[in-house]
């Protein structure tokens, strides 16, 4: 069963991946086009940092961040301790936005975003760090309500 939540890591990535060169191949940096109107624009914008430009510039950090996450992502996924749909497709979506984002810093040196809420003021942002954000919330979600539940009816 857990190479379903690994089809799903794969397939993020893939995501990720293919509407980032999308973007770096046929934007100018900077370049916004509408999708849509008063809702979703593109935009690229190149991030040597992390969420809200933060760290900017600190790759090798990056880097091993990501692969203790990628780590800790693979052992909780693969531990029979968390046999919950929502916990395996929380860490499935952390671990595709993980590796999506570091596919970036690792060849780029930078990580390719794009995507624009227009109807509110917020950081543009692709895919994969869609996944990890999702993700997270599954996670959450699990541990503070589903969890809890699991262990009242055991008990």
């Amino acid at each position: 069963m857990q190479f379903f939540y690994l089809i799903i890591t794969f397939i993020v990535v893939v995501a990720d991946q293919i509407l980032k060169s999308y973007i770096a191949a046929t934007y100018h940096i900077g370049e916004i086009h509408q999708i849509i109107p008063a809702i979703l624009s593109f935009t690229y914008v190149q991030n040597n940092g992390a969420a809200w430009n933060i760290l900017t510039g600190q790759m090798v950090f990056f880097y091993i961040i990501s692969f203790f996450a990628i780590i800790v992502c693979i052992y909780f996924l693969f531990k029979n301790k968390y046999k919950s749909k929502t916990f395996n497709w929380g860490i499935a979506l952390v671990l595709g936005g993980i590796i999506g984002n570091l596919i970036d810093r690792i060849h780029l040196k930078y990580v390719i975003d794009m995507i624009q809420v227009d109807f509110i003021q917020f950081n543009i942002f692709n895919i994969a760090d869609a996944a990890i954000t999702i993700g997270i919330i599954l996670v959450f979600l699990y541990l503070l309500f589903i969890d809890e539940g699991e262990q009242k009816n055991v008990g």
